[in-house]
Order: C-alpha cells, then sequence, then structure tokens
C-alpha cells in the first residue's frame, strides 16, 4: 500500500426537480461545503462528470475545479471520473496545466472510458473507438507535460512537433488515475502505470491490476487506490438515514438507466464485489467499519457523497465535521497518513 490514507468528498452538483433550490444554489453550497471540507483536513475533493442529464449532472468539471482552487489551502482537487473520449488530448494537457499552477500542484485526473450511448451520440463520437481514444489520450497527456516538444500518431490523433505551455506544477503532470470495471480496464491500468480505481467485482479488477503489476516487476505499493465509499456519521440513524437513502436511491437510477442503455452488467451490488454502500453510525461504528474495509481491500483513498441529489449541505455537515473530529484521526493513527 502507497504510505497513509487520505479522505475524501465527492460531488456530481445533481438538483433534481422539486428541491427547492436553483442550481445557482447548489453550486454556492457546494462550494461553501468544500471549503469547510478543505478547513477540517480532508485531503481529497473528487468531481463526477456525465453529459445531458435533467437534474444538471456536472458536464464540466474544470472551472469548478478552478473555483475550488481559488478558494482552498491543502486540498487535492480530482475527478472520479473523467471521460477522456469527450476531450481532446491536448486542450485537456493545456486545461489541467493551468490548473495544477492555479492550485499549486494539488490537480490529479482519474480518467474513464464512458458507455452511455447517448453521451457518444451527442458529441458524436463512436462508441467503437473509445478505447483507442483513451489509451491514446493517456499518452499524449504524459508526453504533454514533458514541457518538450512533441510528436504523435496513433489511429485518433497526430501531431507534430506540439510543445504544451506552460507545464504543470508537478513534475510529470497531475497523477494519473484510471478507472474500470472489467478485466481490460484494471490490465489496461496497470500497462499503463495508472493510480487505481476499481468498482464491481474484486477478482476482475483489484486482483487483475495487481496481478499484472507484479507480473511486470512494479509492486502495487507504490500506487494508490481509490473508491467512493460514504459515510453517514450520526448517533440517530432513523432519522439522519430516510432522506439520503432516498436521494441515493433516485442516483442510483440514473446509473441504472446508463447501464440498461449501454446493455451492460457491471456486476455493482453482486457476490465478490467491492462494497459500496453507505457506512452509517457513530464515530466507533464508522471507524471499525472503514477500518475494515480499507484493510480487506488495501485501499489508501476513500471518499463520501458529500451532498447526496436534491438534499441541502446541511444534511451532511455535521457528519462531514464528526468524521474529521472523531474518526479521521483514528484510521490515519492505524494506516498512516
Amino acid at each position: 500500500m502507497a504510505p497513509g490514507v487520505r479522505f475524501g468528498v465527492g460531488y456530481d452538483f445533481r438538483n433534481p426537480a422539486g428541491s427547492g433550490r436553483s442550481t445557482t444554489q447548489v453550486y454556492g453550497e457546494i462550494l461553501d461545503q468544500i471549503v469547510r471540507a478543505d478547513e477540517l483536513g480532508y485531503e481529497l475533493v473528487w468531481f463526477t462528470e456525465h453529459h445531458f442529464v435533467e437534474d444538471g449532472y456536472l458536464p464540466s468539471w474544470v472551472p469548478v475545479a478552478g473555483a475550488v482552487a481559488a478558494r482552498t489551502r491543502r486540498i487535492r482537487i480530482g475527478t472520479d471520473i473523467a471521460l477522456m473520449p469527450f476531450y481532446h488530448p491536448l486542450r485537456l494537457a493545456e486545461d489541467l496545466a493551468v490548473l495544477d499552477h492555479l492550485s499549486g500542484g494539488r490537480i490529479d485526473l482519474g480518467l474513464g472510458m464512458g458507455y452511455a450511448p447517448h453521451e457518444f451520440a451527442a458529441f458524436g463520437v463512436s462508441l467503437k473507438h473509445r478505447v483507442s481514444l483513451m489509451e491514446e489520450g493517456i499518452e499524449v497527456l504524459r508526453a504533454a507535460w514533458t514541457g518538450e516538444p512533441f510528436q504523435f500518431e496513433g489511429k485518433r490523433w497526430s501531431f507534430r512537433d506540439v510543445k504544451v505551455t506552460p507545464a504543470p506544477a508537478q513534475p510529470g503532470g497531475p497523477p494519473l488515475w484510471l478507472a474500470a470495471m472489467t478485466s481490460a480496464g484494471a490490465r489496461r491500468a496497470a500497462r499503463f502505470g495508472c493510480h487505481f480505481l476499481p468498482q464491481g467485482s474484486r477478482a476482475d479488477t483489484l486482483d487483475v491490476w495487481r496481478d499484472e503489476l507484479a507480473a511486470a516487476g512494479t509492486p502495487a505499493e507504490g500506487y494508490r487506490v481509490g473508491i467512493i465509499r460514504s459515510w453517514l456519521v450520526t448517533d440517530d440513524r432513523d432519522r439522519d438515514w430516510p432522506p439520503i437513502r432516498d436521494a441515493e436511491r433516485y442516483r442510483m437510477r440514473t446509473y441504472a438507466k446508463f447501464f440498461e442503455e449501454a446493455q451492460v452488467d457491471f456486476g455493482l451490488g453482486v457476490s465478490g464485489g467491492i462494497p459500496q454502500t453507505w457506512v452509517i453510525g457513530d464515530e466507533d461504528h464508522v471507524t471499525e467499519q472503514l477500518g475494515e474495509f480499507i484493510e480487506t481491500y488495501g485501499l489508501t483513498d476513500v471518499v463520501t457523497w458529500g451532498v447526496p441529489p436534491g438534499l441541502p449541505p446541511e444534511r451532511t455537515d455535521e457528519s462531514l465535521e464528526r468524521f474529521a473530529r472523531g474518526v479521521m484521526p483514528r484510521l490515519k493513527a492505524r494506516f498512516g497518513g
């Protein structure tokens, strides 16, 4: 395991009909909560991306990351995930280089291929090209972030004598993470030497990634492994959980539609899957359950959803504070960080 465990908060900025709040208000409230998370000692804020969803699911995380960079001091700003096939890799390289300087070197980039046909159709991108767009995108980003002129010739992209300026603040550019729900994705993450964002079956993702790294002579201990596994620190589950439970059911209905549209089954929630259900209870219970989870799967980065769809931040503010003061120090004492 890479040294130290880190904790963070994730956001998708969804605003369902009937929430009673404007989208402008939702953005402002979430930014305020991220500032509080930074002050409380959370080390990560992750944004996730989808497109053309009625509730405004965050389609453009780069400007949000800039706003967060301007208002925070320590928290690392990343994605779980950005959909690589929808980006021009040179433009993404430039955007993230600028963000890296604005944030003082606090940018991470978690990438995925996407799978929802309506997104590819709307952007005019062939779903059949998503693997090559993903892999070539990674190669171009890394070449662009060297600060030196480079050339690239692939199936989807071709560049001659290009030099991206400025080079990022972090040498070599923001750390790259790859998401995977299949063994092919896990092998890709290992082949490109990326930090890992597994979902679904442990056997098909985490175990494959670690085995592939070992076979290449690159121990997994040098990499980070992250996942969204939410928590609610409360002394009254019956009072505090139902509204969040309902919001989470709403969240998952959207993903179910995406999976149905794509005609895929990623094995989420099945036997052998990496759990992503909420951990609910007081500080002792959450510490015990998350500690077991981190140890079992060899995780280094665990993130909770900050504002479930349709709810105000007040629903989770107290939990975030209690976790920061009563759970985080104990888990860091156990796992380092």
